[in-house]
């Protein structure tokens, strides 16, 4: 048998190509020492691995091991002394730290892991892997785990924190009274919202599973906020503004009509609709930033069924929905803000949007 040549790779594309194929190691070094809470024990300085072994109950000589991996990824450093030491980077896997990603990390190394071996399964039938093996859809795997509940949320908070201050400053509230954040978790976006606009009054709604945390959010920013659970598809509470992040990617296209359906019902005379996603390009060239948005592309594909979106499939999606897009402001992290006002109300017509 004759084996077919590659058409000019080198060896550096192998190595390129193997690290790529070999890339899960990192989602589970992370995970691990963000479970292990490493970045705790060396957030006061350098320490052996033998002392951190001790700390977290774990074989000294594999901590050792997994301490060099984190070092290799910059998480860590190793001094000459053969104490380990924290990176910037690294320290973002603190217990509380800002910005921090510890929770999210969990959430991908433990939570999310087997629900990736079933890609195949979602590429093959269209269909999403999480609905194939349950029957279920959405959020409704938390809903019976609290722990991934729990950790899911606080994931979300991590993730926020990181663009909150941004979409505030980014958003023009001054007209507005009442602002619901729709889905908003425990509260982190909508927080830096009131924190940053003190005359607004704000809605947390969200699934119950996210009440209690909300609650506890906004006592320690010392917000007040009414909470309200229920399901957006069913009802949304009034405002002028709605907000949404990281809502639309979850669902298909007909359950994002839906959902923005009941914002558009709720909206009070003169309201909005502000949106922050990722959008995704028309075309993917290799650019910065572009596998991000294509892995989280897969991951709505795999876990949710929804879908990252260019700028033209949001607008098809808002004028299904009776809405006409204003404008679109970049954001951090490769998300953007955008704005969309309900056909009909304002005085005109939109404004041509800023893609």
């Amino acid at each position: 048998m004759t084996v077919a040549r590659s058409g000019g790779a080198t060896a550096a594309d192998a190595e390129k190509l193997l690290a790529l194929i070999n890339a899960n190691w990192t989602t589970q070094v992370i995970g691990v020492a963000a479970e292990l809470r490493i970045a705790d024990l060396l957030a006061g300085g350098a320490r052996g691995a033998g002392e951190i072994a001790a700390a977290t109950a774990c074989d000294p000589a594999s901590m050792h091991r997994l301490l060099r991996a984190l070092c290799s990824l910059d998480l860590c450093a190793e001094r000459a002394g053969g104490a380990f030491a924290l990176t910037p980077m690294g320290a973002m896997l603190g217990t509380g730290a800002r910005p921090g990603v510890r929770s999210w990390a969990i959430y991908t190394a433990l939570c999310q892991w087997d629900i990736w071996r079933h890609l195949l399964d979602s590429v093959r039938s269209g269909d999403c892997a999480r609905r194939l093996l349950t029957g279920g859809e959405g959020y409704d795997h938390l809903a019976n785990d609290a722990q991934a509940a729990s950790i899911f949320n606080a994931a979300m908070v991590e993730l926020t924190q990181i663009i909150a201050a941004a979409v505030a400053r980014a958003c023009d509230f001054a007209t507005a009274g009442r602002v619901v954040d729709v889905g908003g978790g425990h509260g982190e976006l909508l927080a830096a919202v009131l924190a940053a606009h003190p005359h607004l009054q704000g809605v947390l709604y969200d699934l119950p599973h996210a009440m209690d945390g909300a609650r506890q959010q906004m006592a320690r920013a010392g917000l007040a906020c009414e909470f309200v659970a229920g399901s957006f598809f069913e009802s949304v509470p009034r405002a002028d503004v709605h907000l949404l992040k990281s809502i639309l990617h979850n669902w298909n296209d007909d359950r994002c009509v839906e959902l923005l359906r009941q914002c558009r019902r709720a909206t009070l005379p003169g309201g909005r609709l502000l949106i922050v996603e990722r959008i995704m390009p028309e075309r993917i060239t290799g650019a910065p930033g572009e596998r991000a948005i294509v892995r989280a592309d897969l991951n709505m594909m795999v876990s949710l069924g929804g879908r990252e979106r260019t700028a033209a499939e949001f607008d098809a999606l808002l004028a299904a929905a009776g809405y006409a897009p204003r404008r679109v402001t970049a954001l951090e992290l490769g998300y953007s803000l955008i704005e969309a006002q309900p056909v009909g109300q304002g005085g005109g017509r939109a404004e041509s949007p800023t893609h």
